[in-house]
């Protein structure tokens, strides 16, 4: 979903080549994002966690108004975040990307919109889940077509893991909703296995798939090059107990 692009005009690290990073500590990696800023252009619809105060999160250092929020793990171009800021104006949304350049031309979009109730962090979302986002303080988290990670070497490098489900159950609250679309069958399968095995997790029906009345009601840009292609989507969505 992300690629490795920096835009031109950044003054913050680029995203680390995933065909190079595999030299690059824990301690490392967080220094990518820990010690860089966002450009002032999109504030407050895009920023990194150097832009933050310390962690833990604190909501009203990015949402203007205290409502109830909810997350998604690698927002992409935004779509997503778009439609649900509009349809859902009572909820915050706090979109994670790790992809600069996506990142901002998603808040791009927030921005054209005015939206008081959307934001995106340019980020690694395990650094955001594991050290900012505090315990009970989302009601949903929405993980759609995160990367596979073909190569057999790399698939440790995929966000939807046995510590991806700790954290979303430390995060979500009682009855909050997790939910996951992927195009690729392989990793549902490793999905659905994953959460079965996490004790905090209650299968729900997978919503079905509908259809869609313009070009822009997709979830997200990549359902719609995958459905417009005519493959499969594999939707899950768990209660938190």
């Amino acid at each position: 979903m992300t690629t490795n692009d920096t835009p031109p005009d950044a003054t913050i690290s680029p995203a680390v080549d995933e065909d190079h990073d595999e030299d690059l500590d824990d301690e490392q990696a967080e220094a990518l994002t820990r010690d860089s800023r966002a450009p002032r252009d999109l504030l407050p619809y895009f920023q990194t966690l150097g832009d933050l105060p310390p962690a833990p999160l604190n909501p009203a250092d990015l949402f203007p108004v205290s409502q109830p929020l909810e997350v998604e793990i690698g927002s992409g171009r935004g779509l997503f975040l778009v439609n649900a800021g509009l349809n859902c104006p009572t909820i915050n949304f706090l979109g994670v990307e790790y992809d600069f350049k996506e990142g901002r031309r998603a808040a791009r979009r927030f921005q054209k919109r005015n939206f008081n109730n959307v934001r995106l962090l340019g980020a690694d979302a395990r650094i955001v889940m594991r050290d900012y986002l505090q315990t009970g303080s989302a009601q949903a988290i929405h993980v759609y077509f995160p990367d596979p990670w073909w190569k057999r070497r790399h698939k440790k490098r995929r966000i939807y893991s046995e510590e991806f489900l700790v954290q979303a159950a430390r995060i979500l609250h009682p009855q909050g909703l997790l939910h996951a679309w992927t195009d690729v069958e392989e990793y549902f399968q490793v999905m659905l296995a994953l959460t079965a095995k996490n004790p905090e997790f209650i299968p729900l029906p997978a919503p079905a798939e509908r259809s869609a009345t313009h070009d822009m009601d997709y979830h997200t840009s990549f359902e719609r090059k995958k459905r417009k292609l005519g493959l499969p989507i594999y939707r899950a969505r768990w209660q938190r107990r």
